[in-house]
């Protein structure tokens, strides 16, 4: 049987040794590695560690599901772990794990995989499986335990298949007379749709069964919609439950009294989101008329500043590439204007490409920040908000200088916030005009007030910043240009990815986008390889310091370094945040300001060391890498204390 080959008895720990969290994802990622499931450890715990920061994979119960699909991953394996003592797994139930299922999917998994993947999942809802596991004593037992278990499922599943059918043809035949057996539908989802999603249809199905209730449960896992739900189905339904951590098709739920849950309530709270499906005590969720009161409530839960980031990153995220694409031709272009000429055909097709990719820089960026707030009704004003911001004509006082990046920023926000406000000021229009307003009155209204925000307000005074910003940096002084290099450099480093990483490359990229000047590319590129590249020199100078995984890991951060991915110093900074950090700033630091010193500009957005050749003084951009990663490679290797035996 398939699943039977992805329990690898050769990657199965039978005594696992270790007693924290940390430890124990350490140790199941060094076996994986032995046994040749991955080939680079780095990689694939950093994934591991990603997946559990947005939320444990401790689901309760004793079970820990970390799981990560990535390029290091050679087949799809699932390894089980066993601890006898239990673990501090910072479960969801606050209690010891037992056992563990640590789920490797390769990048590029079939459905086959996927499909195995998920019975394994679906199986660890049985509590006569998980106890027969923690009594299990070797590998062989593991197997044929899993190999019962899976016979049983399925002949259940297609049992369950049979009893769908029925239930729609008995509704079909039904008249209003008949007593009518409560009925609910469920959709669930995890943000990597591999065990989350059929863990929740496993457990919300069970439950089901036991209260008498007939159920059908649509999964988004990662092979896709399955079950998918059918209009009459949802139509006939008591009540919808909704356990997911990811978007999934809403409007069809239009109407209906609807529990939106996180995935892991569907495992560990099934039967209270059964009863308030069925007993209709859920809010009715209104589709385009404003979210439902339980989720205003969930919004409201949230920061401020975590919305802001996160609609500012779906805006970045779906603009970078524009900027890398567009910025490489754009920078080969300036190669082969000094080699060939600026009026060779090769020279302006490169050049042309790249500039109509960059175009499109701020209208992406707004239109994409706009959608993360108020859905797909605000791509249109988003996009032309931006637009309008990249057009120095766009505006009732005449400018020579359009709203550029900050006011591309600011017209993404304001148009998803005028189509929020648009859902609300219309959501209690006749249902039967309900029709007209994604296809007449968003696109019409939405276009009308962000335009007018734009035209009258935005841009005539951000056309004026805009100005005195791309003055300022045009004429900065040596002196300056060193302290805001250093400042951007170090930057990079402090959280490596997160909100001030991204506010220096951001930065760096609407200076390029407005200038065409690389010089603060060259120092956020600078600042961003340093870390990794400290991680990679300190594991190798000071090797009694770290353990036998953290310097083979090291290694492997050489060449995330030179390929500008700073996240490769993570799994470090997380295990040890004072002395990564604080060093990674100071190497991080001098060299972005050594690359404002010596007058360096590259101008590409990405590629790291790679695009060496497209500086205009490459080795010197080359020593500013090295001279940063020697510095904090040193100030971490000396200053890390010893290892303990």
């Amino acid at each position: 049987m398939y699943l039977k080959q992805l329990l690898l008895k050769d990657a199965m720990i039978m005594d696992l040794k270790a007693t924290n969290k940390e430890d124990a994802i350490e140790e199941m990622v060094d076996k994986y590695y032995q046994v040749g499931v991955i080939d680079d450890k780095e990689l694939y715990k950093a994934d591991i560690l990603k997946r559990e920061a947005q939320t444990s994979t401790g689901i309760g119960d004793g079970i820990a599901m970390p799981h990560a699909r990535d390029k290091a991953v050679k087949r799809a394996t699932v390894l089980f772990a066993k601890s006898n003592s239990g673990i501090d797994y910072k479960s969801l139930d606050g209690q010891p794990a037992y056992l563990f299922f640590m789920i490797a999917a390769p990048d590029g998994a079939d459905n086959l995989h996927l499909q195995a993947l998920a019975a394994l999942s679906s199986l660890l809802i049985n509590p006569e499986l998980v106890k027969n596991l923690k009594a299990a004593k070797t590998p062989d037992e593991v197997q044929n335990l899993f190999d019962q278990a899976m016979k049983e499922k399925e002949a259940k599943d297609k049992a369950d298949e049979e009893k769908q059918k029925a239930q729609a043809e008995a509704a079909k035949a039904a008249t209003s007379d008949d007593k009518k057996k409560p009925y609910v539908v469920a959709v669930t989802a995890c943000p990597t749709g591999i065990a989350h999603t059929y863990m929740a249809e496993a457990a919300l199905k069970e439950q089901a069964e036991k209260m008498g209730i007939d159920i059908k449960v649509e999964t988004n896992g990662s092979e896709g919609v399955k079950h998918r739900l059918t209009a009459d189905e949802i139509k006939r339904a008591d009540g919808v439950i909704v356990a997911a951590d990811k978007k999934v098709e809403m409007p069809r739920f239009d109407g209906k009294h609807l529990v939106n849950r996180p995935v892991s309530d569907g495992i560990n709270k099934a039967e209270e989101l059964i009863n308030l499906a069925v007993e209709q005590k859920a809010p009715v969720f209104h589709d385009e008329g404003g979210a439902s009161s339980e989720e205003e409530e969930s919004e409201e839960k949230k920061s401020l500043w975590s919305r802001i980031y996160a609609d500012l990153m779906n805006g970045i995220s779906n603009m970078l590439p524009f900027v890398v694409g567009g910025g490489i031709l754009m920078a080969i272009s300036f190669l082969l204007e000094n080699s060939v000429g600026a009026k060779s055909q090769w020279f302006l097709f490169f050049n042309n490409v790249g500039n109509y990719a960059f175009s499109f820089l701020i209208p992406v960026l707004a239109a994409y920040i706009a959608v993360s707030i108020g859905d797909r009704p605000a791509l249109l004003p988003g996009f032309v908000g931006g637009y309008m911001a990249s057009q120095a004509t766009a505006s009732v006082v005449s400018s020579k200088s359009p709203a550029g990046f900050i006011g591309g920023l600011l017209a993404g926000f304001i148009a998803g916030w005028v189509i929020v406000f648009l859902k609300k000021w219309l959501k209690n229009l006749p249902h039967s005009l309900a029709g007209l307003k994604t296809i007449l009155i968003y696109p019409v209204l939405g276009l009308l007030l962000t335009g007018a925000i734009m035209y009258f307000t935005v841009d005539p005074i951000f056309a004026v910043v805009n100005a005195a910003i791309t003055h300022f940096l045009e004429s900065m002084g040596t002196g300056n240009a060193v302290i805001l290099g250093t400042l951007l450099g170090g930057m990079m480093s402090i959280d490596m990815g997160g909100p001030f990483n991204k506010a220096a490359y951001t930065f760096a990229i609407g200076t390029f986008t407005a200038t065409q000047d690389g010089a603060l590319m060259a120092a956020v590129m600078v600042g961003g390889m340093v870390p990794p590249l400290a991680i990679a020199i300190a594991t190798t100078f000071w090797k009694n310091k770290f353990t036998e995984q953290e310097r083979q890991a090291g290694l492997s951060n050489y060449i995330l370094g030179l390929s500008f991915i700073t996240e490769g110093a993570i799994p470090f900074a997380a295990g040890d945040p004072l002395h990564v950090i604080v060093s990674s700033v100071i190497g991080s630091a001098i060299g972005g300001g050594l690359t404002q010193l010596w007058g360096i500009n590259v101008p590409a957005p990405h590629g790291g060391i790679f695009v060496t050749p497209l500086a205009n003084k490459p080795l010197l951009y080359l020593l500013a890498v090295i001279i940063g990663a020697i510095i904090s490679g040193v100030i971490y290797g000396v200053w890390k204390p010893a290892k303990k035996k």
